[in-house]
Parts: C-alpha cells; sequence; structure tokens
C-alpha cells in the first residue's frame, strides 16, 4: 500500500524544508524534509546541502522504505488514510518505535477509536513537550480517524449500544410510570371528568395527527 497525497503534504508540512543539515531536537542530524542517515542514504553529515527537488527526490524514497516497514506489522487490512497517518507517525518517531508502540497495539487489536489517544502520547523530544509534536500528532490523528466507521457495539451517535438501551428502557420506564400514575389520579375523580378529558385527548390527537400527514417530509442535515 502507498501513502496518499494527503500523508505526504503532511509528512512535508510538519518536517518542513531545510536546505542545510541541522540537528533536530532531539540532536539527530537532519536535512531536507526530515531525513535522517537512519532513513538510509544519503548519510546526513555537518555543512551538507541540498536543493529542495532533491529533498522531494529523497522524501519519496524514505516514505516508500516506511511504507515497506509498516506494512508487515499491520495485523489487519487499513484504509489508505489510516496506513497514511502510520507512516507519517512512524517517520517521525522510526520503525522500532512504532513497532513497540501503543498506536500499532490499538490497531492491531481492532481498537480504532483509541489510535489518537495513543498518539498523543508522542509528543515529547529531548524530555519535553514540543508544540509542534502536539499539532503533528493532532493531524495524524485526524487523518486516521477519517475513515474510522463508528465501531461495532455503538450507535450511530458513536455511544455504546448498552448505553443507547439503558437509556431508551429509562425513558420507557418514566412514561410508563406517568401512566400509573395518572391511572391512579384518575380513579379519584368524578365519571363525568373522565370522559369530559378523553373527549379533548381524542380531538387532540386527530388534530395532530392530522397536521403531521400533511407535514412535508424533512431529511437530516
Amino acid at each position: 500500500m502507498q501513502v496518499t497525497q494527503d500523508g505526504l503534504a503532511l509528512i512535508r508540512r510538519f518536517e518542513g524544508f531545510r536546505a542545510n543539515a541541522y540537528r533536530c531536537p532531539a540532536g539527530v542530524w537532519t536535512i531536507g524534509f526530515g531525513h535522517t542517515s537512519m532513513a538510509g542514504p544519503p548519510a546526513v553529515s555537518p555543512g551538507m546541502t541540498i536543493g529542495e527537488d532533491e529533498a522531494n527526490r529523497i522524501l519519496a524514497a524514505d516514505v516508500a522504505r516506511f511504507a515497506d516497514e509498516v506494512g508487515p506489522l499491520l495485523a489487519r487490512p487499513v484504509t489508505p488514510a489510516q496506513f497514511s497517518a502510520l507512516v507519517s507517525f512512524a517517520y517521525n518517531v522510526g520503525t522500532p518505535a512504532f513497532r513497540r508502540s501503543s498506536v500499532l497495539q490499538a490497531v492491531n487489536d481492532g481498537h480504532l477509536d483509541a489510535v489518537p489517544r495513543c498518539l498523543r502520547l508522542w509528543v515529547k523530544a529531548g524530555g519535553r513537550v514540543l508544540p509542534g509534536l502536539e499539532r503533528r500528532r493532532a493531524a495524524e490523528a485526524e487523518l486516521f480517524m477519517s475513515d474510522v466507521a463508528p465501531q461495532a457495539g455503538r450507535g450511530a451517535t458513536g455511544v455504546p449500544k448498552s448505553v443507547e438501551t439503558e437509556d431508551r428502557l429509562r425513558r420507557a420506564g418514566s412514561v410508563a410510570g406517568g401512566v400509573v400514575a395518572a391511572a391512579g389520579v384518575a380513579s379519584l375523580l368524578p365519571p363525568w371528568v373522565l370522559l369530559a378529558g378523553l373527549a379533548v385527548g381524542a380531538l387532540a390527537a386527530a388534530a395532530f395527527l392530522s397536521w403531521r400527514w400533511r407535514r412535508p417530509a424533512q431529511g437530516v442535515a
């Protein structure tokens, strides 16, 4: 599987282009779009310079290499967007760190909705939290979740079905309780009052149904 254009754009945006070799916050010599010697050739050394076209070629080779390394680590199929987000993450932290990360564990366990939380754990470099890494993890999480359907066992709103069922039963219980309470009160009223109330209720129900049938159907936005 290949990284999508959105995935490449994400990597370019957060790595940024640097023509001259520099030390990243972790102290690793870096050049171009986040290329390091650990990613493969060319080796990065102090004083090295490259052009942006060359940096794009190196990036394409690096991303393809990381994609080849990430793919075999996945125990279940993922979408192109999810794969791209995972490759971006691995590109940033390195394949060894990706292999032992809770991000990969969550994916392989099928807990896709836990991936954003796991990504947010990886926002430190040199022992301190970096705002740039926080923004990158958020962007990777957004890309990953763009292809995640509601989890099994959850309703359309993402709320666990057990909670939705419990809420429906609670509402039904409240209605039933109201009916029982009304019946108890009704037993204390004179018969003519009950008959009058039933007649008014029937007229109100008929009016509502007549209005509802004439009302045009509306979709949900």
